[in-house]
């Protein structure tokens, strides 16, 4: 069995999406763009809203999720540093189709959309990446949808650790493990499943040796095992 993690096909791939783009462009994003600074758990705009720009992630996390028909939360992707956020509304001109709030204290720049549609229409080098972008992000709506489909609740705690093991990695010690700050509320909504199943699989997991907790940051101690239990190579479901 594999122990190889293709984090690519959970991840977004807007991070240097600017790169490449002319001096002229680059000033003018620069000139009207602003940088807020956002306390956890603030809103960064809500589903169903009017779309008057984009958010660059300048510094720290952000929950994309789909509000629920019983008022809770499915987060479906987490963002971190160097991400966009509210483009597809822009693009689709259309509302909001979803909500992003901060998971933890953040930098976030915003682009007005008129700049940031001036720029796009001027540039080859912008417009292809978005392209490339939204492809690769129908993949990993595909991916995601799979897993909820078709994996048990085990095996997608054991994915969305992977996952958010990477996010949180610190980029002076890429070889550690990250450590995973989220509430259990918020991971329970990207598992998609109840808190109280969250919390108890993430018990047989730490004493099965896989990660160790301290408050509410999780760290994997034994990856090849996650890897396994997240059963990526297929095969018959472990039910929980």
């Amino acid at each position: 069995m594999t122990t190889v993690f293709r984090s690519d096909s959970f991840r977004f791939n807007t991070k240097g999406i600017f790169d490449g783009l002319s001096e002229e462009s680059v000033r003018s994003i620069v000139d009207a763009s602003v940088t807020h600074a956002y306390k956890r758990g603030e809103m960064v705009f809500r589903e169903g809203g009017i779309p008057s720009g984009i958010f660059y992630l300048v510094k720290g996390k952000v929950k994309k999720y789909k509000t629920t028909a019983k008022g809770g939360e499915q987060i479906f992707y987490v963002c971190t540093t160097g991400e966009l956020l509210g483009y597809h509304a822009i693009l689709s001109d259309e509302h909001y189709p979803d909500s992003a709030a901060t998971i933890e204290d953040s930098e976030i720049t915003f682009i007005p959309r008129e700049t940031f549609l001036k720029v796009l229409h001027a540039s080859t080098v912008l417009s292809n990446k978005l392209l490339k972008t939204l492809g690769h992000e129908f993949s990993v709506f595909i991916n995601a949808i799979t897993s909820l489909a078709t994996k048990s609740v085990r095996e997608r705690v054991a994915l969305n650790l992977l996952i958010l093991d990477e996010k949180f990695r610190r980029e002076d010690k890429p070889d550690a493990p990250g450590e995973i700050n989220m509430s259990r509320t918020d991971l329970a909504n990207m598992v998609g499943t109840a808190k109280e199943n969250l919390v108890r699989l993430l018990q047989q997991f730490k004493s099965e040796g896989l990660i160790e907790s301290t408050g509410r940051v999780i760290k994997i101690l034994n990856k090849k095992e996650v890897i396994r239990e997240a059963n990526l190579t297929g095969g018959n479901p472990k039910v929980f």
